[in-house]
């Protein structure tokens, strides 16, 4: 029988609070959101580009003096249809009208309107579809409307109300939320029936927990990606909306620009002076491209079983 070196061995001592720490590491949803949200270098790409378009928008009309009804320099023809050059980057129109500065003030019209008929719809849509998702006797009325609702394309609801209540920035926005939010209400109420008779939620019932606080703690934090998700694709597609009945003359008035308005407007050029056409258009796909893959990007970030 062989001997045991104890030397080689050491008694290690006894502690009685180890077994009361906790070894992993601590986890936190939101730092996890932007870690794995800034991982994909498209985000880093497109959030970039996307920042740079709206806070051109945003600041650089409070510097300009572009008037997109100004037609007194029409008789200066040396300032007119001057392609992109180092005095005007973007060139100039038949009114000698810098296309830099009408890209910039279309843009914020463009995505000030997309950001509140966004918000409106959200707001709306979450509120109405939580109590939509947990209320047995108001499903049965919101199915109903959902049901008309639904099958009338929302497309010709703008444009019937365009039409009906006449063009400008308010009632565009009228005309875009009026029903919008029915979708959003119907994707939350859905994903609340998933969560809403899980044993927590039984439980907090049971505890007499009231209904809009279930709603608000327990099962609308599990719906941060599905938000997310309806927000990114919300976002692009009211500035197509914009874009597309500007473009054939409705939502805005003729006065006021907008990247719609604009494309609309130098159509016309698209064999002449096509840049006066291809710089618009660009702008537009541009924004909605960037909003759109940041917003993904970011409901991506937002499930947590993409989390490691």
């Amino acid at each position: 029988m062989s001997t045991i070196d104890k030397s080689r061995f050491e008694f290690v001592k006894r502690d009685d609070f180890a077994s009361e720490t906790i070894d992993t590491p601590s986890y936190s949803y939101w730092n996890s959101v932007f870690r794995q949200f800034f991982k994909k270098k498209s985000t880093i790409l497109m959030l970039g580009l996307l920042l740079v378009i709206v806070l051109m928008s945003a600041i650089y009309p409070f510097f300009s003096d572009y008037d997109f009804n100004d037609v007194s320099n029409i008789n200066n023809f040396s300032a007119r249809y001057n392609w992109p050059n180092a005095k005007y980057w973007f060139g100039t129109d038949a009114n000698a009208h810098s296309l830099f500065d009408a890209v910039w003030f279309g843009a914020r019209n463009s995505i000030l309107i997309a950001v509140i008929a966004t918000v409106i719809n959200m707001v709306i849509g979450v509120v109405v579809g939580g109590i939509w998702g947990v209320s047995k006797s108001f499903d049965r009325i919101m199915m109903e409307v959902y049901n008309v609702i639904s099958n009338i394309p929302s497309l010709l609801i703008v444009i019937v109300l365009t039409y009906a209540i006449g063009s400008g920035f308010w009632n565009l926005i009228f005309a875009m939320t009026v029903t919008s939010w029915i979708g959003t209400a119907f994707g939350i109420r859905v994903q609340i029936m998933r969560y809403r008779d899980l044993e927590y939620n039984l439980a907090s019932q049971t505890l007499g927990t009231p209904t809009y606080k279930i709603i608000a703690k327990n099962l609308l934090p599990q719906l941060v990606s599905v938000i997310v998700t309806s927000v990114s694709q919300m976002l692009p597609g009211f500035i197509n909306y914009e874009a597309f009945l500007s473009y054939f003359g409705l939502g805005l008035p003729a006065t006021v620009p907008s990247l719609g308005r604009l494309i609309s407007k130098y159509a016309q050029n698209v064999t002449t002076n096509a840049y006066l056409f291809w710089i618009p258009l660009t702008v537009l796909i541009l924004v909605s491209l960037s909003l759109f893959i940041v917003g993904q990007n970011l409901a991506d970030a937002s499930d947590p079983r993409t989390h490691r």
